[in-house]
């Protein structure tokens, strides 16, 4: 964009017409509706068009100003509102959507989380995404891509600020011990083929801290609380995506293997204790590692070792 690019200088219209190839009244209507998107601009009969102020929005082409990536993030849906970004995620894999195709919205209505739960996503505050996959490897692997994604989302936030962020086995992102990010990945598969994964990804970026539910404010937070100012949110999404790309592609050529080691660093819950709530009932242990199939090994009380593959895990407090 030729007014991004001038930063807070002019562009004159005859400029933006000859690069665009548009006439004058094009490119005075493309104008506005950029200031219908929320974009300051001034317009002066003898210096042309200035950038005064960008509009807060997950808009494509702010995203697409800071992504490295090839596949991923190059189609974006955007939309103002939805019910739940994996759901309209999954309906356009269906209707055959490339992979790498990324559903953002400013909201969520009926966000969802990890077992039924609700997610909330207030409008312009987060980073609400579904990403669309079609991998090579198998159904049993798909369930790994949440941890995948929560390390791409750790180191995106790494990047994007001054913030330590940590994983918490399988699928939440911490910072100063307290939840920022979840992650809950969806599959379509047959019984030796995924059809699609939809990696939905949920970041407290700006998000206040009356818009969190009363019953999760001491264990949640947002990168804003945590900083004191906010943060670019399609900064923060490109960064999310050139993160994922690469680790994607390194787990389907070289396996879940290879990025254990940078994975185990980062995991809040390894070296801990912790309690296991499972649909049986719950019992306290010692998260030891994490096994090159994704489950947390937990070490019980009487020495044995344990593989949890779907469970609640919690920290214990000390």
């Amino acid at each position: 964009m030729a007014l991004l690019c001038a930063g807070n200088g002019p562009v004159s219209g005859e400029e933006m017409s000859r690069s665009l190839g548009k006439s004058r009244a094009a490119v005075w209507q493309w104008i506005q509706e950029l200031r219908a998107d929320g974009y300051e601009i001034d317009a002066s009969p003898r210096r042309g068009y200035t950038l005064i102020g960008t509009p807060d929005r997950l808009y494509s082409w702010e995203i697409a100003r800071h992504l490295k990536t090839a596949a991923l993030g190059r189609a974006i849906e955007y939309r103002p509102s939805v019910d739940s970004t994996n759901d309209l995620a999954k309906s356009l894999a269906k209707e055959g959507a490339l992979e790498g195709l990324v559903v953002v919205a400013e909201e969520q209505v009926a966000g969802k989380g990890r077992r039924g739960r609700s997610w909330s996503s207030p409008f312009g505050e987060g980073v609400w995404s579904s990403t669309i996959l079609r991998p090579a490897f198998s159904p049993y692997d798909a369930p790994k891509m949440a941890l995948v994604a929560a390390l791409a989302t750790a180191r995106a936030i790494d990047e994007c600020t001054t913030l330590e962020a940590s994983v918490k086995w399988p699928n939440d992102v911490l910072v100063s011990g307290r939840k920022v990010c979840g992650i809950l990945v969806e599959m379509d598969a047959e019984i030796d083929q995924v059809r699609y994964l939809v990696v939905g990804v949920g970041i407290n970026a700006n998000v206040r801290e009356t818009a969190i539910p009363k019953e999760a404010r001491e264990s949640a937070t947002s990168l804003k609380a945590e900083l004191g100012k906010p943060v670019n949110r399609s900064r923060l999404l490109a960064a999310l995506l050139n993160h994922l790309e690469p680790l994607y592609l390194r787990m389907q050529r070289e396996g879940f293997g290879d990025i254990l080691g940078e994975l185990r660093e980062r995991t809040h819950t390894l070296g801990r204790p912790v309690r296991v709530i499972e649909s049986d009932g719950a019992w306290d242990g010692f998260a030891r590692d994490i096994a090159r199939d994704g489950a947390l090994l937990v070490e019980t009380a009487d020495g044995d070792v344990r593989s949890v593959y779907a469970a609640e895990v919690s920290v214990c407090a000390t």
